[in-house]
């Protein structure tokens, strides 16, 4: 199948009536930020609450007679097996979606509901990688027909008609599309339809700094595997991207963007709070991005937001994550004097006055003359850390600065 713009077109005729045609939305916030005229497209209110529903439904509902008794198979983060469950149950067609221990149960319970009977559901390692493998062999063993997440010209196009309704519903293209990057599939769809009909659109793909394989790649000139990988941002965390993704995006140069995930989770919370937008972390990706690059003034910037299946167990780490990258939530060892008031003097002399103590877990008694605990501190202003640390050497205390990149700071957040 050839990737182009007509064959986006002609993806858009088999989704319609079937996929949602999702709002664009002015971000009064985002663009007060960036001085750019910053629209959301809502990705998040498809019915699988993401793009991915676009790329499966095209594949799936391409198959022949024979290939559809066969059924389906899938690997997935959560998202991708939310598509294929949706098409399936639509289309009447059997399937099996394979997922990594890291997708949320949340995603794992949807993934079950929305297939309808028609689904059923394999967890297999740790990573998006181990799920692929084992949903490629299940393929070879029973016959089903292998569903991409990403590396499928079928799910491409799929993802690329996100571009040509933008299009469609602003009545020209944007000055700046930013679209979050995992494997590789809809930015790769959206560089295809947007380069052959609007080349004067800039795409900028956002990925989590943690798992940044397509920059990777392009680095290397080829795909290669992360020796690393941050699952974090699950939906978008991905160890290879996809060969037809990877020479897309390699032909059409897009700006590429590193977003670290304590930022992703400030703009999570920012979402929720101001739009009242609940997103997951691949979801808040590309709007995240707007931290690492500037638009110009004026311009018209769509932001996809693309997943909105977040578990709500997550948001005790979100808000805890967001407040280290922002700076207000610090970690140390304390030695404190083990004499009476050493604590109320700590809390009188060293903690600012908007300061709070959130952490404290103190070791036993013993007959040292001090007495270590681990102590987490918010401070009331992110620039104060400075002076909080000219007062704690100021006092009888000694004390040790838990780095973020130690490994015993993973243990807290």
């Amino acid at each position: 199948m050839t990737i182009d713009a007509r064959a986006v077109d002609e993806a858009a005729e088999r989704l319609a009536g079937v996929v949602t045609r999702t709002p664009l939305q002015r971000n009064e916030r985002l663009s007060a930020a960036t001085g750019a005229n910053v629209w959301l497209k809502r990705e998040d209110l498809q019915p699988v609450r993401s793009y991915k529903i676009r790329g499966a439904y095209n594949l799936i509902s391409q198959l022949e007679p024979d290939q559809r008794r066969a059924g389906v198979v899938c690997a997935s983060a959560g998202n991708h097996g939310q598509g294929v469950a949706f098409a399936c149950a639509q289309l009447g067609i059997s399937g099996r979606i394979f997922v990594p221990a890291t997708t949320p149960r949340q995603k794992r319970e949807r993934i079950l509901a929305i297939g309808e009977g028609r689904v059923d559901l394999a967890v297999v390692g740790d990573t998006y990688d181990a799920a692929a493998a084992a949903a490629t062999a299940e393929a070879a063993a029973s016959g089903a027909i292998v569903v991409p997440a990403f590396d499928d010209a079928r799910t491409i196009v799929g993802q690329g008609t996100v571009a040509r309704e933008i299009v469609d519903q602003f009545g020209y293209s944007p000055d700046v599309l930013v679209a979050p990057v995992g494997g590789g599939g809809m930015i790769a769809g959206c560089l295809t339809y947007l380069a052959e009909r609007h080349p004067a659109t800039k795409v900028v793909g956002a990925e989590p700094a943690g798992a940044a394989s397509m920059a990777a790649a392009l680095r290397a000139g080829h795909p290669v595997e992360l020796g690393e990988l941050d699952t974090f941002v699950d939906g978008a965390a991905v160890r290879r991207v996809g060969d037809l993704t990877f020479g897309l995006v390699q032909r059409c140069g897009p700006a590429l963007v590193a977003v670290p995930e304590g930022r992703i989770c400030s703009e999570m919370l920012a979402l929720y709070q101001t739009e009242g937008i609940v997103t997951e972390p691949a979801g808040a990706l590309a709007a995240a991005s707007l931290g690492s690059f500037r638009p110009e003034p004026g311009q018209t910037v769509v932001v996809l937001v693309s997943g909105g299946n977040n578990d709500v167990s997550r948001y005790a780490e979100i808000v805890e994550r967001s407040l280290v990258y922002e700076g207000r939530k610090h970690y140390f060892l304390v030695n404190f004097p083990q004499e009476p008031g050493a604590l109320r003097r700590f809390l009188d002399e060293v903690l600012g006055p908007d300061d709070d103590i959130t952490h404290f877990e103190y070791v036993k008694r013993s007959n040292r003359e001090t007495g270590p605990a681990l102590v987490g501190i918010e401070l009331g202003d992110p620039d104060s850390f400075g002076n909080l640390l000219m007062r704690m050497d100021a006092s009888p205390i000694t004390f040790e600065v838990v780095a973020s990149d130690s490994p015993f700071y993973r243990f807290l957040v």
